[in-house]
């Protein structure tokens, strides 16, 4: 995520930096030191994705401050 939105580490610590997923349950999580985004929980496909053939998961990253 860091080298994605072009945020030095100290820069990623520094802002507000959130993962918003939809619905209740959040999948991914920040790791701050590193800058990667990972898995917070397990993910069960067959429990999310039931019927369906495409199974995403979407969330958004929100930096609040300066970037």
């Amino acid at each position: 995520v860091a080298k994605d939105l072009a945020l030095n580490l100290m820069a990623l610590q520094d802002h507000g930096v959130r993962l918003v997923s939809e619905g209740r349950t959040q999948y991914f999580s920040l790791h701050k030191k590193m800058g990667h985004l990972v898995t917070a929980e397990r993910i069960d496909r067959e429990q999310l994705c039931r019927l369906v053939e495409k199974c995403v998961l979407r969330c958004e990253v929100i930096v609040e401050g300066e970037m």
